[in-house]
């Protein structure tokens, strides 16, 4: 599980940096993020996020992080904790976050991503009766 949580340490780094090199040697070709509304981004979409005045991070961690491999594939299911910004609007600072990976050639890869909004926290809806 090292090799994942290592590839999960770079594939933060490159989102908190804006690295689409990185990235796009990271996400599958035929990659689809899901987001906390339901709309979805292709990787060309997911790279453009990080464009001069779309997308800027001030943090991006990982929490909570719980992995399951089963032979080339896994999935990892975490708290992604960031502070940031998405066209000068502040984006939610919490999100539970599934996240599958692929492995090919012994590297891992993220093929998909869906992200929601964990109730009470900041930006996100309040908490259902709340």
């Amino acid at each position: 599980m090292s090799d994942i949580t290592a590839f999960l340490q770079r594939w933060a780094a490159a989102e908190l940096s804006g690295d689409t090199v990185t990235l796009d040697a990271v996400l599958t070709d035929d990659f689809v993020g899901v987001g906390p509304l339901g709309f979805m981004l292709p990787k060309s979409a997911w790279l453009a996020r990080h464009q001069p005045g779309e997308l800027n991070y001030k943090s991006f961690d990982l929490d909570e992080v719980q992995t399951r491999a089963c032979g080339d594939a896994a999935v990892a299911i975490v708290r992604q904790i960031a502070k940031g910004a998405y066209r000068g609007h502040p984006i939610p600072e919490d999100a539970r976050a599934t996240l599958l990976l692929v492995s090919d050639n012994g590297g891992w890869q993220l093929a998909g991503v869906h992200l929601s909004f964990i109730a009470g926290t900041a930006g996100a809806p309040p908490a259902p009766g709340a």
